[in-house]
């Protein structure tokens, strides 16, 4: 049986754990908001484009999470943009936008020798890549994250519930539709380490697409999405100790896992309440 204690007392799973703490609290979070606005597609856009920065930061010598971290937002934002500013549908700029991004980053890649271990690295998550400094970049975004989220948790309800009677009500919509983009963008890349381009966005939809299943109002709607998001990295980076696995992808499987429980569980008690009225 695992050692729990023995696990910890690793430095490089401390720090994993840890991580996947933040991560499990403010990409659940964000994504109740983000599947109940349909946009689903948007965390995958701004991973995948991402990775154009990462290509630029080893190969202008930088920190590649850094510049990873201003390329998604400078994505995001422009994203944004051209949703407010072109007749264009949100898919269709999105997808142009992460395949060009994506596209860029693997060019760029192409002249760099030896860039295949870094580029596996940020594709899948590696929980050996998390120092120090990225625990430091990943809370202290978080807290940024977390706090506005908490502080203008009522109008992004209603700006997502009804745009336009928050915009009656004195929202300013524009701007928190903006920031909200921005915020999202950058949980999106603070995840790619621990998960990895391919897969972080998973974190962003399985979580609250099971806790829909179960929740009958908005505050049960995101903790249980938080819940289960914690619960599926817990059990992840455990998996992905004890059978050697890519943390990214162990994460990911346990969290779908999650999911068809929760609809076997819901299966099951729709067929025995059948079975009782019958």
């Amino acid at each position: 049986m695992l050692d729990l204690v023995e696990l910890f007392a690793l430095p490089f799973m401390r720090r994993a754990f840890l991580a996947g703490a933040l991560l499990g609290v403010v990409l659940p979070y964000l994504g109740v908001f983000t599947t109940l606005r349909r946009m689903s597609f948007f965390g995958d856009g701004i991973a995948h484009a991402s990775l154009a920065g990462v290509a630029i930061g080893i190969a202008a010598g930088l920190q590649p999470f850094g510049t990873a971290i201003v390329v998604g937002v400078l994505f995001g934002i422009g994203i944004f943009v051209l949703e407010k500013k072109t007749r264009l549908s949100s898919d269709a700029i999105i997808g142009t936008i992460f395949t060009s991004g994506l596209a860029l980053g693997v060019v760029i890649l192409s002249f760099e020798r030896g860039y295949q271990p870094e580029l596996i690295s940020f594709l899948f998550g590696n929980i050996l890549t998390i120092g120090s400094s990225d625990i430091a970049i990943i809370g202290a975004l978080t807290l940024v994250i977390l706090g506005f989220l908490i502080a203008n948790h009522r109008a992004i309800a209603l700006t997502v519930f009804d745009a336009e009677t928050a915009w009656l009500s004195g929202v300013r919509t524009s701007l928190l539709e903006f920031i909200f983009y921005v915020i999202l963008s950058l949980a999106v890349v603070l995840g790619v380490k621990l998960l990895g381009i391919i897969l972080v966005s998973a974190l962003l939809i399985i979580p609250p697409t099971t806790a829909k299943l179960f929740s009958r109002s908005l505050r049960a709607f995101i903790v249980t999405s938080i819940v289960l998001g914690e619960l599926a990295i817990f059990l992840g980076l455990v998996f992905s100790f004890i059978f050697d696995l890519p943390s990214g992808a162990a994460i990911i499987l346990t969290s779908a896992l999650i999911f068809t429980a929760a609809l076997l569980l819901i299966y099951l008690k729709r067929l025995f309440r059948g079975g009782v009225h019958r």
